[in-house]
């Protein structure tokens, strides 16, 4: 049987987003992908709160860093701090070449820093291999694995 697998991807970029759900579906994974358009809501999510009050607990976020109103360096500092949420795995996935962005996401707790590559195969690439990797061969926190289809 599946292990229903919940990743939040936070993007404001909605081409990213049709990319990302589109490469994930090819990973062979039972994944179940959530959106969120920016760092407010997604703290709202996590922590569940207003229109999110019974959402899962995400075994992974896929976090932007530069969008509106809370960047990805808010929410990940803002996770790591919460005892509820600093255990649950965030993968930096920006556009930033930045040494000092890679630097400083990887010192508040970022558990992967990876830069979107601007060509579809190396995108879709990358993003199958962070599925495989995340959970065919990491142990997560709760014990969830993904199988293949």
């Amino acid at each position: 049987m599946a292990t229903d697998i919940e990743v939040l991807l936070v993007e404001d970029d909605l081409g990213d987003v049709e990319l990302m759900k589109e490469s994930l579906k090819m990973s062979k994974l039972y994944i179940n992908i959530v959106h969120v358009r920016d760092g407010q809501e997604c703290m709202e999510y996590l922590r569940r709160t207003g229109k999110y009050e019974t959402v899962k607990t995400p075994d992974l976020v896929l976090l932007d860093l530069n969008m509106p109103r809370k960047d990805g360096r808010q929410v990940l500092a803002e996770m790591k701090a919460d005892k509820f949420l600093k255990d649950i795995p965030v993968v930096v996935l920006t556009t930033s070449h930045e040494v000092a962005d890679i630097s400083k996401t990887y010192g508040m707790g970022a558990n992967h820093f990876v830069t979107k590559p601007i060509d579809f195969y190396q995108f879709n690439e990358i993003v199958n291999e962070i599925a495989q990797f995340w959970f065919t061969v990491v142990k997560l926190p709760d014990g969830k694995k993904g199988e293949a289809a």
